[in-house]
């Protein structure tokens, strides 16, 4: 497909240029004025697109924060958070922070990390976010890897673990409270540094801006270094892609700004339209929180929306009646009209279902929901179906940590549910069909662009083993092109495994696919070099508990796990709906019923819920091997 007509020319970073018209200002220089952006080059730094953001939108607001008490949010605006911005730059100064020093955050999505990364960007410093709820050897690891100078926390248990590892390790000077007061606490340094502000520095197009500590599903985390230019190409190709969006959008932050996807998709890239965000109190409040920022974008990862589409099925299972025949006849209608068929009759009977079900699901996300955006893993094609049919088209993305994170997507006039979308603007893609033993069309994934990353830190020969000779970058994901660009990720290459009659099975798929069904909440697929598959499998309770209530069976977890005959009816359900969607080979023969699931606190999820499958194999390593014998 050719350029739409509001895409921008592909010049290289420095040379490309806005061909749009916008208003803008210089911060403390007078009123708006009309300009040509088509004479102005594209900011190369993030330190250039916040400043502008500032001066632009200084009055509108920019971060929401829960007031519980209130019932409502309150809002920080662009200019308060500018003012805040410099007076942190230059209580870093009095830390002694400055060109290509680290400043490390241990805190979940707020205000003050915005400040703090801002601020570290434009002391010319890096900036490396932790998650909160890691373990704390790996804090640890990150501060030493990285030669963190400043440590900040939000949370005083946690300072008590760290306050004295300035002791430990070599380049910490410093670790500050987020919140409180004293000596060691950033309104302190705030405070300080409005007394004795410092410029801001600019930094080149190369300069490292952060490392983000990959999850480490196969071992220890790598620190990507991502420079301001690849975080600014990718910000200007999201936009490009989504050239819709202004400043009257705003998203409910539930992705970790720790992770590639929510820092640049959703802080840099919605900071830089002017656009407002509100954050979410905690995954169990998120309905909740929907209904009082009322988001217009947001962005979730695959996990999120399988639960709501399985909260879903199962409320309409459990109302039955008018609501359920009214919401499994707009479905049916939808699928005709997806498939191209139309007619008077189809149109009414989904219109009719909209207005009376369809609806009512959109008003759960606030009632302004335009677009919702999936990326960290693949979003199931039926998931996205059901989400397109109702009204609240979800677009996928593809990425990795090493692309800043963002390679493809799809857009509102360019998708194909299913798919990973067509790649950004300025990125290519190649396919390595050599690495699969296979006669496919399929292969490795292979990326280019200004977005791809410097390196990992301190691991020359992990980043010599990701590039190719010609600059790629190797992701590591099985994938192929079709006719019409789009990319379409299949699995990941080290997770597939052959068999023992030497057929391949690619996990993932399997695995989404059994976590469509309501009764199955997590599952993993095993099966290398063996003659058959074999699931792990994790009930989801609250449905079990229901029909294990209904057919006289336990429903404590421990009992149901053991009971032959709830054991036999998940397998009976599991074997009926993958068979014809799977090869027989494919389809498990023997099951272990968890009576735990995978989660980040047994260390057998990432924070941003991918599957750890080696913590997975050492921890039921015995089961499996009993499954064989």
């Amino acid at each position: 497909m050719g350029e739409s007509e509001c895409s921008l020319k592909k010049t290289g970073i420095r040379g490309e240029v806005y061909r749009l018209w916008v208003r803008t200002s210089c911060r403390n220089k007078g009123p708006s004025q009309e300009i040509d952006m088509e004479k102005k080059t594209r900011p190369d730094n993030l330190v250039e697109i916040f400043e502008e953001s500032v001066a632009r939108f200084s009055e509108n607001p920019w971060l929401g924060t829960k007031d519980k008490a209130a019932g409502q949010y309150q809002w920080i605006t662009y200019g308060e958070m500018g003012r805040r911005i410099d007076n942190m730059r230059g209580g870093l100064a009095e830390l002694g922070i400055g060109k290509g020093d680290t400043v490390a955050v241990l805190m979940n999505n707020s205000v003050e990390w915005a400040v703090l990364s801002y601020a570290t960007y434009s002391r010319g410093a890096r900036f490396v976010p932790m998650y909160a709820a890691e373990l704390p050897q790996i804090w640890k690891y990150i501060i030493e890897d990285s030669a963190t100078k400043a440590l900040f926390v939000a949370d005083e248990e946690v300072y008590e673990q760290v306050k004295d590892w300035p002791a430990e390790i070599e380049t910490l000077q410093a670790v500050c409270r987020i919140y409180g007061d004293g000596k060691d606490s950033m309104s302190y340094l705030e405070e300080k540094g409005a007394q004795s502000p410092v410029a801001a520095v600019y930094p080149d197009i190369d300069d490292i801006a952060g490392l983000i500590y990959t999850s480490g599903t196969t071992g220890d985390p790598k620190g990507v270094m991502l420079s301001h230019g690849n975080l600014t190409s990718n910000i200007h190709d999201l936009l490009e892609g989504m050239h819709m969006l202004d400043e009257n959008y705003r998203s409910l932050a539930v992705v970790p700004w720790a992770h590639g996807y929510g820092q640049t998709v959703e802080l840099h890239s919605m900071m830089s339209i002017g656009a407002s965000c509100g954050f979410a109190e905690a995954p169990t409040t998120v309905v909740e929180d929907l209904q009082l920022v009322k988001p217009s974008i947001i962005y979730m990862v695959p996990r999120v929306y399988s639960k709501v589409y399985d909260g879903v099925l199962a409320k309409m299972s459990a109302d039955g009646g008018i609501a359920k025949a009214l919401f499994d006849m707009g479905r049916k209608s939808a699928e005709k009209k997806r498939s191209g068929a139309t007619g008077l009759w189809n149109d009414v009977k989904y219109k009719i279902a909209d207005k009376i079900v369809f609806s009512k699901i959109r008003d759960k996300f606030g009632g302004n929901l335009q677009f919702s955006f999936s990326s960290g893993s693949k979003l199931n094609a039926k998931i996205g179906d059901f989400f397109h049919d109702i009204g609240v088209p979800v677009f996928e993305a593809w990425g990795m940590t090493e692309l800043g994170p963002t390679g493809s997507m799809n857009v509102p006039y360019a998708c194909k549910i299913g798919s990973a979308g067509k790649p950004l603007n300025s990125v290519t893609v190649k396919i390595d069909t050599s690495v699969l033993d296979e006669d496919t069309n399929e292969g490795e994934l292979i990326v280019y662009g200004p977005n791809v990353m410097k390196g990992y830190n301190n691991k020359p020969e992990a980043t010599a083993a990701v590039f190719t000779e010609d600059g790629g970058l190797r992701s590591g994901d099985r994938a192929y092109v079709d006719e019409d660009g789009y990319i379409y990720i299949t699995g990941r290459i080290k997770e597939q495994f052959k068999l023992e009659n030497s057929k391949f099975v690619i996990p993932g798929s399997l695995e989404e696919e059994i976590c469509l069904l309501p009764e199955v909440e997590q599952a993993m697929i095993y099966g290398l070099n063996r003659p058959y598959t074999v699931a792990l499998i994790y009930p989801d309770l609250m449905v079990m508990e229901k029909v294990c209530r209904d057919q006289g069976w336990p429903t404590s977890i421990a009992e149901m796990v053991e009971h032959q005959e709830v054991k036999a009816y998940l397998e009976r359900k599991i074997a009926e709906h993958l068979t014809g969607n799977f090869g027989n080979y494919e389809i498990p023969k023997k099951f272990i019923f968890l009576t735990e699931g995978f989660t980040v606190e047994n260390e057998m999820m990432t924070p941003v819920l991918k599957l750890k499958r080696r913590m997975v194999m050492a921890r039921y390593e015995g089961d499996i091997e009993a499954l064989y014998d």
